[in-house]
């Protein structure tokens, strides 16, 4: 299965939220679709969709547009939008087969899908509990499972861990790494960790621009020989950062270790390091600093 988007735009009276993306997705693996936040990530992922149209360009799966396909392609679909409503007095398996109706799954298939999809979320052992009683954490696995209730082909997921604790967080990732196994996941973040262990490809986005695709290591590659580490005093830090971008810091009794972006030594006690996904994300989205 191939998910194309051909120079993709969306337009919204004077403001450009995407600018003619192009992309291709096949099954088999996560798509982390990275920006800070204004970047454009739901507007794109709201046209996946089929929720909203684009003002040029066009979506196809497998070569047909989406749009002609209309109720078969939405049959396909998955989406966790990134504010899910929730009935807080119906119990997790109520709220999934009052779901399973609006999706048309028929009664006889919907009380299989909807303990189906609560094991592979975990929350068999919560399914009769109020949704009022539950974390964060669980709403949002809730909001999967309800994204599940189809066996879609193609999973859309926007911001799913945003206020989730690590532990939480951690859980969330390894339940999509699973699902990516045999069908299309795009997850959209701005946090980086979401996207480390998990996925196969990275889609950086910013101000409605794709500014890089490839895998995450491919693009931590590009920034090699441009990472630094170095120990500074205060004023050295403050002089530093007007003049490069800063992706870390450390504290340490006798100064503060800083990782540096620049394409030479930034400093002479500076000493290279490998790049990693903080770096990228500074790299693309950081404050621009003077020259």
């Amino acid at each position: 299965m191939i998910l194309t988007m051909d120079n993709v735009s969306k337009k919204y009276r004077n403001k450009l939220a995407v600018k003619e993306v192009s992309l291709e997705l096949s099954s088999g693996g996560v798509y982390g679709l990275l920006g800070p936040n204004g970047a454009g990530k739901t507007t794109l992922l709201r046209m996946i969709v089929d929720i909203s149209k684009p003002t040029s360009g066009q979506i196809l799966l497998n070569g047909q547009s989406i749009q002609n396909m209309g109720d078969r392609y939405r049959s396909l679909l998955g989406y966790m939008p990134q504010r899910f409503g929730f009935y807080n007095r119906f119990s997790a398996y109520k709220f999934l087969m009052y779901m399973c109706s609006l999706k048309g799954i028929g009664i006889s298939q919907a009380s299989a899908r909807v303990q189906e999809t609560l094991v592979t979320v975990g929350l068999e052992n919560q399914a009769q509990h109020k949704i009022r009683t539950f974390s964060e954490g669980m709403k949002q696995r809730l909001g999967i499972a309800q994204a599940l209730l189809n066996d879609p082909q193609i999973l859309i997921l926007d911001e799913p861990t945003a206020g989730l604790d690590p532990k939480e967080r951690i859980r969330f990732r390894n339940i999509i790494g699973e699902l990516g196994r045999d069908r299309i996941v795009m997850l959209s973040t701005h946090i980086i960790s979401d996207l480390e262990f998990s996925c196969k490809e990275m889609i950086l986005l910013n101000e409605g621009q794709l500014i890089a695709h490839n895998t995450p290591e491919e693009i931590m590659n590009r920034m090699k020989n441009n990472v630094w580490k170095a120990k500074l005093n205060p004023q050295q830090l403050a002089d530093l950062t007007s003049h490069f971008k800063v992706s870390g810091l450390s504290y340490e009794s006798d100064g503060i270790v800083a990782r540096i972006l620049a394409k030479e030594q930034p400093v002479p006690q500076a000493v290279r390091e490998s790049p990693r996904l903080e770096d990228v994300y500074m790299h693309y989205f950081g404050e621009e600093t003077k020259s």
